[in-house]
């Protein structure tokens, strides 16, 4: 086994008990330190692949500013323990065969594309060739994202305020 496997594989293992861990956790807080788990296991594959671009945006932007994000806001709702209901039970009934169904529909769709991939030849983009083209075409959609951002920032904000006002 080689050194690269070896290391896919402790943060294959990373990502997916951090996901299962993530559905688990009856706390938000929990859900959200199990969901930075995943991003830094998914950041570390992406730098197996050589995408080191894509592996510091993983860091910086969803490890770093969207979970700081909810972690602001679930302690600002001042969100607790989740609570158990018969809808919650009912879900479990029908949300595990839907998952089973989607988990295969998504097996088919990355078997059918990774036959595809295998005919054609990869290209491989630099970092600065694929920060230019995000900075320069799509700085429009870049900017909007960080605009939604402010706006969900807000109206937790305003949320928070409502019930404090009653």
């Amino acid at each position: 086994m080689t050194p690269q496997i070896a290391v896919f594989l402790v943060l294959a293992a990373m990502a997916v008990a951090g996901a299962v861990n993530l559905i688990l956790q009856r706390h938000p807080i929990h859900s959200a330190l199990s969901l930075i788990v995943v991003m830094v296991a998914l950041a570390g594959l992406y730098l197996l692949q050589g995408a080191e671009f894509i592996a510091a945006v993983q860091i910086i932007v969803y490890g770093g500013a969207i979970m700081v994000l909810f972690v602001f806001v679930i302690m600002l709702l001042n969100a607790g323990e989740e609570e158990r209901t018969n809808l919650s039970r009912m879900a479990r009934y029908v949300g595990v065969p839907l998952g089973v169904v989607f988990l295969l529909e998504v097996a088919y769709w990355i078997g059918r594309a990774t036959s595809h991939m295998a005919q054609s030849s990869p290209q491989a983009v630099s970092t600065r060739e694929l920060s230019t083209l995000l900075f320069r075409e799509y700085v429009f959609p870049f900017e909007l994202t960080s605009f939604l951002i402010l706006i969900a920032i807000l109206g937790a904000l305003v949320l928070a305020r409502r019930e404090d006002s009653d």
